[in-house]
């Protein structure tokens, strides 16, 4: 388990790599509005890594998310989204490509990093 601290001054950036230093098989991306379960995010829809969290979200609460390897990523999704007014969307290296995990949602961040990376070294 770690704690991504999230405050008004920490960079898209600085989120993503602390994110992916714990799941190396996958990133998280930031976007202008929310997605349906299920559903993609378009890419004219995703924030610069530049902006901080302060400019990319409408919630101002401070703190610190934790995340685990057997939580959901809907779940993880929807914590971002209700504590901290951010919109983000997990993805899963697959080969050389990124996917967004629309249809894998209910799977743990745990799950979706090991198929990443088998299909990754396999």
């Amino acid at each position: 388990m770690t704690d991504i601290a999230i405050t008004d001054s920490t960079t898209i950036e600085d989120v993503q790599k602390e994110f992916s230093s714990h799941f190396p098989f996958l990133k998280i991306e930031f976007y202008e509005e929310e997605h349906t379960t299920g559903e993609g995010t378009p890419e004219s829809h995703r924030v610069n890594v530049e902006r901080t969290i302060g400019e990319a979200r409408t919630k101002h609460t401070a703190g610190k998310l934790s995340i685990h390897g057997n939580q959901k990523v809907s779940t993880l999704e929807q914590a971002f989204h209700d504590v901290y007014g951010l919109n983000v969307q997990v993805f899963r290296l697959s080969g050389s490509l990124w996917l967004q995990t629309t249809t894998t949602d209910d799977w743990t961040l745990s799950e979706q990093n090991e198929t990443a990376k088998d299909f990754s070294l396999g």
